[in-house]
């Protein structure tokens, strides 16, 4: 190396080529992440190696090399070029892919002009000196038209920088984070190398950009992934409970029709209660966001005074509420007791008892609902059923469980864990951040 800015160069390069092979493993190894998308940046990454090992040749060729590789000099530069310039126009199919336009537009066409006057005027300058040349003694130098050849580029730039101001609102956040990032980098790096001989920033510009891209796309695929998760689990959650359990009415029926004759006062309040548990859970499948944690009980409480009204000496139902003011996502806290009820409460075995907490931490509201009876949840059985990692499967016996875990993680970032009583038996503890 001649200089200091010849170091400087070379270690820009060296980054730039290590920012595009770990943007490469990032996307061979992104989750959530649809075919197209990860294809098409496995090719922008594989340009800007191209791109980069192409600049790293051209530089050890001019430094090291001598006079007998001039021809590699131009070879590489030419490549370190061609391979820069490629990923101009795939971005612009990026961004109508994604605002779902056709690529036979207007837009689309004067990218794809001036990227062809880019190739020309590049393949021109192989032939002339006009913009510039390697010297026979591999030398690189500048011609007296050598801005004309940075033209192409800053109006590709340019033309790239309007389509997306004109089509934002039709983009996610981050989105636009991700485009504004990948147009606004290489274009200041651009500016800095025309007004500048010296250091070549473009190349790291473009690895730093797409890597920034990159990440803001993964994010957003991420949220997508989650969002469509979260739709099926409602879809299938729904559908579970607009069948109702036709067990649990035919009994809730059945015990109502006899208490109508042995104690009509019980018998009204088990139709008082039962009605509220109805309302409570239709106009809880409605709604996709929080509402006060009362609601939530009430419609708990209905639901155990249904169930205590068959199994009065076998339902043991403790309250020990300190905090209620806060909000939780709708169907949190009644599938826990009811999935307590419907694993624990056996007429052939002991009394169920449970209890149901709040308390409010330093960060956080807490909800806790402990049952007594067999250790149902095993850490094999949890881990099974994707409680454990907060993820959501199909699986029936923890249908419900998965349902309240995706309903906290995604409308308040809460959590739920569980875990087994020493005693027999299950706690589980919600907790919602302020």
């Amino acid at each position: 190396m001649n200089t200091a800015v010849d170091i400087i160069n070379f270690a820009i390069v060296v980054a730039a080529l290590a920012i595009s092979v770990i943007g490469l493993l990032g996307t061979i190894h992104g989750q959530h992440m649809d075919r197209w998308t990860k294809n098409l940046f496995l090719t922008i990454f594989s340009l800007i190696i191209a791109y980069s090992v192409s600049d790293m040749l051209c530089q050890i060729s001019l430094l090291l090399l001598g006079p007998d590789f001039a021809i590699l000099s131009q070879i590489a530069i030419f490549c370190e070029s061609f391979f820069s310039s490629v990923i101009m126009p795939i971005l612009a199919i990026y961004l109508l892919r994604i605002c779902k336009e056709s690529i036979r537009c207007r837009y689309f066409y004067a990218v794809i002009s001036l990227w062809i006057v880019y190739i020309i005027l590049l393949i021109m300058t192989q032939f002339t000196d006009f913009i510039y040349y390697i010297t026979p003694d591999n030398v690189y130098k500048r011609g007296s038209f050598y801005p004309i050849l940075l033209v192409p580029p800053a109006l590709l730039m340019l033309t790239n920088l309007v389509a997306y101001l004109k089509r934002r609102q039709l983009l996610s956040n981050n989105e636009k984070r991700a485009f504004l990032a990948y147009i606004l980098i290489p274009m200041f790096c651009m500016l800095i190398q025309m007004t500048s001989y010296g250091i070549l920033l473009i190349v790291l510009g473009t690895a730093v950009a797409s890597l920034i891209m990159l990440l803001f796309i993964m994010n957003e695929e991420s949220l997508k992934f989650v969002e469509q998760k979260l739709k099926i689990s409602e879809q299938n959650f729904k559908a579970r409970t607009l069948q109702m359990r036709p067990h649990f009415i035919y009994n809730t029926m059945t015990s109502i029709y006899y208490l109508c004759e042995l104690d009509p006062p019980k018998a009204q309040r088990v139709v008082d209660d039962f009605t509220t548990y109805l309302k409570k859970n239709y106009s809880a499948i409605a709604k996709q966001e929080p509402i006060p944690f009362t609601e939530e009980l009430t419609h708990t409480k209905a639901y155990l005074a249904v169930v205590k009204a068959r199994y009065e000496e076998l339902l043991f139902v403790e309250y020990d509420i300190e905090h209620t003011a806060f909000s939780c996502p709708p169907l949190t806290l009644e599938p826990l007791v009811e999935n307590a009820v419907k694993h624990n409460l056996d007429p052939e075995s002991d009394p169920l008892c449970i209890r149901i907490m709040t308390r409010r931490e330093e960060n956080c509201n807490v909800i806790i609902v402990e049952n007594s009876g067999t250790d149902f949840f095993t850490e094999n059985s949890l881990e099974k059923s994707g409680i454990l990692h907060s993820s959501v499967n199909e699986d029936d016996t923890h249908i419900g469980l998965e349902n309240v875990t995706l309903r906290l993680k995604t409308l308040c970032n809460g959590t739920l864990d569980i875990k087994n009583r020493e005693q027999g038996g299950t706690i589980v503890t919600i907790r919602i951040p302020f």
